[in-house]
């Protein structure tokens, strides 16, 4: 289902950000990403000079690793195009993240410690994308090898957004000991 048509316009900025899922050989996983920022213009940056159309304002890139529970256990950062000069001092302190776990309040977690001046906005955006990306690859791997989950606790799917709430015909039809009516 595409977007209507749109008015006549002008393409001024991309956001670019890939993301991808690994299994490890050692039993943990991977989880990358990259952001690339670009203009359609050049521009005078102060510290930069000039950036020519294309050139990347930001581009970052930021590895998680975790492990079967989701919990961090290790966390790279790279910076390497912004716009100012203190931009990549910030990114040793995502290592904050080593001892949690992607899970219900993850975002409380992240504002907490990587938030306002203690992080970056743009890695810290990129770092919530990785968190569902964890969780579409390790998830769908466990239950696939039917390791994820407990018959006894309910799904930490349901309530997570408007398909998937516990009123509603998904979760009547895939996981009725949860239904609420």
């Amino acid at each position: 289902m595409p977007l209507s048509e749109p008015k006549a316009r002008q393409h001024i900025h991309t956001r670019d950000i890939e993301c991808h899922g690994y299994r490890r050989d050692d039993g943990l996983w991977d989880i990358e990403g990259r952001m690339i920022d670009t203009k359609t213009y050049a521009f005078d940056n102060r510290y930069r000079g000039e950036v020519l159309p294309g050139t990347p304002v930001h581009d970052m890139c930021l590895r998680i690793t975790v492990d079967d529970s989701l919990e961090i256990v290790d966390v790279e950062a790279a910076t390497d195009a912004h716009p100012y000069p203190p931009c990549p001092e910030i990114t040793p302190d995502y290592r904050r993240m080593i001892g949690t776990r992607i899970r219900s309040g993850w975002t409380g977690i992240v504002r907490e410690r990587l938030g306002d001046t203690r992080g970056c906005t743009h890695q810290t955006r990129l770092l919530q994308e990785l968190a569902v990306v964890a969780i579409q690859t390790v998830a769908t791997v466990l239950m696939r090898e039917g390791r994820f989950g407990r018959p006894d606790r309910r799904p930490p799917q349901i309530d997570s957004c408007h398909a998937l709430r516990s009123d509603g015909p998904v979760v009547e039809e895939l996981y009725p000991r949860w239904f609420r009516s």
